[in-house]
This record gives structure tokens, C-alpha cells and sequence, in this order.
């Protein structure tokens, strides 16, 4: 069962969200806040799997609370609901420890899905957040990238599968685990895990 904490000042956002999480199977709300204190007081005490956070909050925003909260409860991953969705609220939010980031207008589908990924120990951004953070192509590593390993990399970074980064770029699983390969041996990275850390260092899903 994934259990989620709430973080919104809207009230009947709250209830509105509660509503459609507690229908789907696996998926139970375990509490709500509306401020950022409240929100790292009730994750201390009942430490969720993952914290829907949004970033406009009254005294202390969003941002400050995703390292907060993640001493509080190191277990819990936030998820970032959100009708901030500039390409730096993303990579700020993400720089600071989020999971993932979808904006508040995300059909139920698509909110549910990143629920699950995230608790899952994936990063999540919503598709077309993703496709606007911009790639700094002056990094000397991005440079020895084709045109195409870069589109390829940030959404890799951004834990889509090879799948659905085909599916999103209109070309065959095998050409994307093709530009998976070269992009690891370019970078000279062996894990996933050294390659999103190489995407946000340079700025591609977080804080350069």
C-alpha cells in the first residue's frame, strides 16, 4: 500500500485530491497539511511513502520544505502537484530532492501513474515538463552528443523507459537502447544511477 501526506493550502484542493487517490487500489491518504511546518510535523509522525507538495505555501514554499522534509521522513519521496511549471520550478524542485513534478491540471491517469513510479524509486516529470528543460549544449561531455542523444538523455535521466522514450521521440525501442549505449559509453558512465546524477549536475533535470 503506498501511503501518502497531502501538503496543498487549498482545502478543497485537499479533499478534491483525496477523493481520486482513495479509490485506486494500493493507494491510501494518510493525512493532509496546509502549511510547510505542518507538512514535516505530520511526516515525522507518520512517515509516508510519498508527499504530494505543492510549492505555493504560506510562510515557507515548497522548495525550502523538500530538504526538510526529507530528514524528517528520508524514507518519503515528494512528489511535486504543482500549478507552478516554469522550467525552473522544475529543475529547482528537483535540484532541492523531489522525485517527480506534475502540474495540478494532470488528468487522474497521469497523476496516478507518477504516484507509482515515484513510490517506486523512479524520478518522474509529466512529458511535456520535461521536453522544456532546456539542455546546456556548451558542456564540452554534451558536445561529443549527436543531436538526437541529446533529446535522448534528459528523458532517460528522467526515468522514462526505452518504450516510452521511443514512443515520445516516434522511433524503434532498438534505436533507443542504441542511444542509450553510446550516450553511457560517451559520458563514460556504467549505471543509471551515475547518469542522472550527471543530468542534474549539468542542469539537464535539476540545479546546475
Amino acid at each position: 500500500m503506498i501511503r501518502v501526506l497531502l501538503v496543498d493550502d487549498h482545502a478543497l484542493f485537499r479533499s478534491s485530491l483525496r477523493v481520486r487517490l482513495d479509490r485506486e487500489d494500493g493507494i491510501t491518504t494518510i493525512g493532509e497539511a496546509g502549511t510547510a511546518e505542518q507538512a514535516i510535523a505530520r511526516a515525522r509522525v507518520l512517515q509516508p511513502d510519498v508527499v504530494l507538495l505543492d510549492l505555493v505555501l504560506p510562510r515557507k514554499d515548497g522548495y525550502a520544505a523538500i530538504p526538510e522534509l526529507a530528514k524528517t521522513s528520508p524514507s518519503a519521496k515528494v512528489l511535486v502537484v504543482s500549478s507552478q511549471t516554469q522550467p525552473t520550478a522544475v529543475r529547482q524542485a528537483i535540484g532541492a530532492g523531489a522525485r517527480g513534478f506534475v502540474p495540478k491540471r494532470s488528468s487522474d491517469t497521469e497523476l496516478i501513474a507518477a504516484i507509482r513510479r515515484v513510490a517506486a524509486g523512479e524520478q518522474y516529470v509529466e512529458p511535456n515538463l520535461g521536453a522544456r528543460l532546456v539542455v546546456d549544449d556548451s558542456s564540452p561531455e554534451l558536445i561529443t552528443l549527436s543531436e538526437r542523444e541529446r533529446d535522448v538523455l534528459p528523458l532517460l535521466a528522467l526515468g522514462y523507459t526505452n518504450q516510452e522514450v521511443g514512443n515520445r521521440l516516434y522511433v524503434s525501442v532498438r534505436t533507443i537502447d542504441s542511444h542509450r549505449a553510446t550516450i553511457m559509453r560517451k559520458l563514460r558512465l556504467e549505471t543509471r544511477a551515475e547518469l542522472v546524477l550527471f543530468a542534474l549536475a549539468k542542469g539537464l533535470i535539476g540545479a546546475a
